[in-house]
């Protein structure tokens, strides 16, 4: 249903929400590309795991790793620490290759599987698989940033909390958890100009560059995507928060449910989550249309004559 007047950014999500419900091949078609890609990648990745576990298992025992307890973390720290150096190498080997591979595959099937979608939802829109593509690949470098910025960062905190005689592991955790969530936080502020980015090629005709400019001049737009790109992390973050509420619900019932049947539980639960995330991701990409058809304003003078076709 087209959004009429100008309610918050929240109030108009609620809508959104019960819309693509009402449309399940939305979030079908969504979770049809992002599983074709998804399930090949973990097949690649379970092989290579595979590959170099049999390559360290005999340097991880010798070191202790099978001795390994948390309830003993000074003498955790240090097999932990061995085990880094002996497994970390040839992670990084594989990640030289496969990191850039599977970020531009990615890249290209999110442009045209969100394409896809997103005509599915609207038919009028136009095909820019290779626009979204471009936009993707610039979305995963930005965020493959944060994840760096984020490690040095808990680097940091390692280096300052876990360093010297006595060891202070509350303030090491305190810290990752406030870097964490911080980063977390910072990223669904910013993230939203990746999000609409795509839809502004689709919206508006534009190329890669004018449409990354034209997220800078949304007027009123800017601040209810700002609010519903909010919302969202906070709804992703709940729903990690579930889902590992969930996967912990057994765990007092260990004794009588073990084994496949505790692997099947977990299995479910990953399966819910994630279908539950692309379905949320769905519904920001419609309130984002339907948002910019009411408040967005035409483009400047000076940006248009930025418009690539």
């Amino acid at each position: 249903m087209p959004i009429t007047t100008r309610p918050r950014g929240t109030q108009s999500f609620v809508r959104v929400l019960s819309e693509c419900w009402s449309r399940p091949s939305l979030v079908g078609l969504e979770i049809l590309w992002r599983w074709c890609f998804g399930i090949p990648l973990l097949i690649v990745l379970a092989w290579q795991a595979l590959r170099i576990y049999s390559v360290v298992n005999g340097p991880l025992l010798s070191v202790g790793i099978d001795q390994l307890s948390l309830t003993d973390p000074m003498s955790a720290a240090p097999i932990i620490a061995d085990a880094y150096a002996i497994a970390v190498p040839p992670i990084l080997r594989l990640a030289v290759w496969l990191v850039p591979v599977a970020g531009l595959a990615w890249a290209i099937a999110s442009g045209v599987g969100r394409n896809s979608v997103l005509r599915r939802y609207d038919p009028s829109l136009p095909r820019r698989p290779v626009a979204l593509s471009a936009l993707q690949l610039l979305r995963i470098i930005f965020l493959g940033a944060s994840f760096w910025i984020w490690f040095a960062v808990v680097q940091w905190a390692a280096n300052y909390a876990l360093s010297g005689d006595e060891p202070n592991l509350v303030t090491y955790c305190a810290l990752v958890i406030s870097i964490s969530l911080g980063i977390f936080i910072l990223w669904a502020v910013v993230s939203w100009v990746f999000s609409i980015a795509p839809l502004l090629v689709l919206l508006e005709d534009r190329g890669v560059a004018p449409s990354l400019l034209r997220t800078a001049r949304l007027g009123a737009l800017t601040g209810k995507l700002v609010e519903i790109n909010l919302v969202m992390g906070i709804v992703k973050l709940t729903l990690i928060v579930l889902a590992m509420v969930f996967s912990a619900m057994p765990l007092p019932f260990e004794s009588v449910m073990q084994g496949p049947p505790l692997y099947a539980w977990w299995v479910v639960v990953t399966l819910l989550y994630l279908v539950a995330s692309d379905f949320c991701q769905v519904a920001r990409l419609v309130a984002f249309i339907q948002l910019w058809r009411v408040l967005a304003k035409p483009a400047p003078p000076a940006e248009a004559a930025l418009h690539v076709k």
